[in-house]
């Protein structure tokens, strides 16, 4: 088998080296190519146009790659994936695709137009490169690592995965059967950036803390529902498939019934799983309440049979009003705070926040926190990371025992190695290095 230094599979991180989101990565074996993700920054405003990377065949001349793989359904993943040259094979999840396509009605998805399925274990030969699909634990529905193998090397890029999630038996199987050897491991870092004190050097970290499992979630969210005699809403993505089913089995431990808005209910039917909650005869315990910006797109596009498949799952206000000690909203229900705070909704209630703090930064956060203290209507913090803690990812590297880890999807690649070792080399965005 060649050394480190074979030309035989080389990569280069077009974007994500010292960037969480707008992931990309460009796999070469001899003059054939892959793609893996293919995401919008972060950073970008909505409406702005980012371009292509400079790929070899997209962004920059030569032979368009052989195919292109999205790891999962979160845009900063597969945001460029619309501007891609027509012609080139794209992969990803099937339950992945199926739920962009059920989301791009609600302005938050797209059809990706796939030429194949990722499966677990199910490898995909294109040209000179194999690669093998494995199902981690993420908060991103339906999302996988890949294993790429070209010219005797072997890379294992992990996407996005987590090990505390609802699916953490997949992780644990991941550490218990990795796949062997691995030359050059690409691990997201998404949770380095919380371990550094600010002002601190690399090697100054913070004692860590224990992340919240889903199943920690659980138990907290349900006590919150306990302890409100009012309505309790969870505002939450309505693609945090893992956190929909949290939060109905907290409802059921709190005696209450789930309510989900139609974008939510979409997405759920689009998972086409059964242990799936959703609006259904065999659900009986979650409806559906409209929330009126959905009515509105409903209206304007003619689609009334969006609301009229969930007619017989359906609560209005009156029905809220009259249930409220029983029932728990879920999802995109942001928007109408101010309507249920106006008509007493709310009083004795509770708003749970359960996403990524940092939108409460936002214009938008920043009004819900100002319109929830003046009413005095609590807002609790119940949310854990979609992505691997330190130690976590400390494990993972100790399970695959790779020559070589290599930080993407971090703003903070120089803390690797206090938690990882001498096994770190950080490269530059735009980088050719051999795997």
């Amino acid at each position: 088998m060649a050394d480190l230094t074979s030309p035989e599979l080389t990569a280069r991180i077009h974007r994500g080296a010292r960037e969480i989101g707008g992931s990309c990565v460009e796999l070469r074996s001899g003059d054939a190519t892959i793609i893996l993700d293919l995401g919008t920054p972060l950073t970008s405003r909505p409406g702005q146009l980012t371009p292509l990377p400079q790929a070899i065949g997209l962004g920059a001349g030569g032979t368009a790659p052989l195919g292109v793989f999205i790891t999962h359904g979160h845009q900063d993943h597969w945001g460029l994936v619309p501007q891609l040259p027509p012609g080139i094979p794209l992969f990803v999840g099937q339950g992945a695709a199926n739920v962009l396509r059920a989301a791009q009605f609600w302005g938050t998805g797209v059809d990706l137009g796939e030429t194949g399925h990722l499966t677990h274990l199910g490898p995909v030969r294109l040209g000179p490169f194999t690669v093998t699909p494995y199902l981690p634990d993420h908060s991103g529905y339906d999302a996988y690592s890949l294993l790429v193998e070209a010219g005797g090397r072997r890379l294992f890029y992990t996407g996005d995965l987590r090990g505390h999630g609802r699916k953490a038996a997949m992780f644990d199987r991941l550490l218990a059967g990795p796949p062997a050897p691995v030359h050059a491991l690409l691990m997201e870092g998404t949770s380095f950036r919380a371990a550094q004190l600010p002002g601190a050097g690399p090697s100054a970290q913070k004692t860590p803390t224990p992340v919240p499992t889903e199943a920690d979630l659980e138990n907290s969210i349900a006590e919150t529902m306990r302890g409100t005699d009012g309505l309790v809403v969870v505002l939450a993505s309505a693609q945090n498939i893992d956190r929909l089913v949290t939060v109905y089995r907290s409802a059921l431990r709190a005696e209450r019934d789930l309510v989900v808005d139609l974008y939510t209910a979409d997405v759920a039917a689009a998972t086409g799983r059964a242990s799936i909650p959703r609006p259904g005869p065999d659900w009986p315990r979650v409806h559906v309440h409209v929330p009126l910006r959905q009515r509105v797109r409903v209206k304007d596009s003619g689609e009334f049979g969006r609301v009229a498949r969930v007619r017989e799952h359906r609560l209005y206000a009156e029905q809220l009003r009259s249930r409220r000690s029983g029932l728990v909203l879920f999802g995109a229900y942001q928007s109408e705070i101010p309507r249920l705070l106006r008509e007493g909704l709310l009083e004795g209630g509770a708003v749970v926040w359960s996403m990524w703090d940092g939108y409460l930064h936002e214009a938008s956060g920043l009004r819900l926190q100002a319109a929830l203290r003046g009413a005095d209507v609590p807002l609790v913090h119940h949310h854990t990371s979609g992505h691997a803690s330190t130690q976590d990812l400390a494990q993972l590297v100790a399970a695959l025992h790779p020559r070589v880890v290599v930080p993407i999807h971090t703003d903070a690649p120089d803390e690797y190695a206090a938690a990882i070792g001498p096994l770190v080399q950080a490269r530059a965005d735009g980088v050719w290095w051999p795997v």
